[in-house]
């Protein structure tokens, strides 16, 4: 495979890629067709189109229980999710004039377990080909698992070669990520849990999200909670880190249960949480730019930036919602060139590695 070094070559002729993305949060399935090309020796990037395709509340409920299932049920819900990715993709495509020579497919992930040699993603890139005809890249993360590596976060090297403007990318998705340093030493690790438990909080109040915090700030802190929340060793760790759904449905959910406090109360104290280990992360970066759902919610915002130095820099809504799909596209791209889209200073792993298995489509 083409080492880092090699990166900036004229290699990379412009494609078209359709990136897919469903998030830890479970807000639904993200599409973005992307055009990539190089110019003056950099990665270049056109959004062409964007949607959201919202998950049946039984998909969603069938999505949430998968670690807990049986094998039986894992590949009927693997199969039935597939066929639902595929279907959004055939909607999404149906009035667009240019076609995507490829997908590039995260899928949704079940277990992320890499320190025991483990992580699966659902969303089978056989029937996405199969059933769009459209060539498909998928399964991006089980080789730098096998690697050693954390397998996570693998966007990192999309905000190195699309984003390098700024000192450091943070996601707020389910779970909260940094990726910061240039293309050499790029660092990055999962930081906490974040829509996963203020989600799960606010269907308790009947809404599927707090909207901008509203809910949480109505709250006040719980200091035995917020304690709590901040206990796990995860914390310390220094170096390649990531977080699976396990730690919420294991540690979280039932600490969250236990309290006998108002649902505003512990909105805001997971808040507090959530922003006290972020700007903790921060430390000496002064440009951060923020995507992912909770970039919209203005109360954490607002907290974050009360807790750091760091200008806190939120882009146009399209880049919010969609720039995790954008970054798997481009993996996507990089995959199809051969060329490294898996950083082991990011992850831990004993190499910089090629990822994604690839499908080929032949029309339908």
């Amino acid at each position: 495979m083409r080492q880092m070094e090699r990166i900036d070559t004229d290699l990379f002729t412009p494609l078209t890629f359709l990136g897919m993305m469903s998030g830890t949060s479970l807000d639904g399935l993200d599409l973005a067709l992307c055009d990539f090309w190089k110019d003056d020796g950099k990665f270049r990037y056109k959004i062409v189109k964007t949607q959201t395709f919202a998950y049946s509340q039984t998909l969603t409920q069938k999505l949430r229980t998968l670690f807990d299932s049986n094998a039986l049920d894992f590949c009927h819900t693997e199969v039935e999710f597939s066929t639902f990715m595929a279907q959004c993709v055939s909607q999404f495509l149906e009035n667009v004039e240019k076609k995507p020579q490829y997908i590039a497919s995260h899928g949704h992930t079940v277990f992320h377990q890499p320190d025991k040699g483990l992580t699966k993603q659902i969303g089978s890139g056989a029937i996405l080909a199969a059933k769009t005809g459209i060539a498909t890249i998928s399964d991006f993360r089980t080789g730098d698992v096998a690697l050693g590596g954390q397998g996570a976060p693998l966007v990192p090297i999309g905000d190195a070669l699309l984003f390098s403007e700024y000192d450091a990318c943070l996601n707020l998705g389910g779970i909260s990520n940094i990726s910061r340093g240039n293309l050499t030493n790029r660092k990055a690790y999962d930081i906490s849990l974040c829509n996963i438990p203020l989600n799960f909080l606010a269907e308790q109040c009947g809404v599927f999200y707090d909207k901008n915090g509203e809910l949480a700030q109505r709250g006040k802190i719980n200091p035995e909670l917020l304690e709590a929340l901040n206990r796990p060793d995860y914390f310390l760790k220094i170096g390649a880190k990531s977080i699976g759904f396990e730690l919420f449905a294991k540690y979280y959910k039932p600490l969250l249960d236990s309290f006998s406090i108002s649902v505003e109360d512990k909105l805001r104290t997971v808040c507090e949480h959530i922003a006290l280990q972020i700007a903790n992360n921060l430390k000496d970066l002064k440009t951060i730019l923020v995507t992912g759902g909770g970039a919209k919610n203005q109360y954490l915002i607002n907290l974050i930036k009360e807790k750091t130095d760091s200008q806190i820099i939120i882009p146009e809504e399209q880049l919010i919602d969609f720039k995790e799909a954008l970054i798997f596209a481009f993996l996507g791209y990089l995959r199809v060139f051969e060329a490294n889209n898996c950083l082991r200073s990011v992850t831990g792993a004993i190499k910089d590695y090629c990822g994604g298995a690839i499908y080929i489509g032949r029309g339908v």
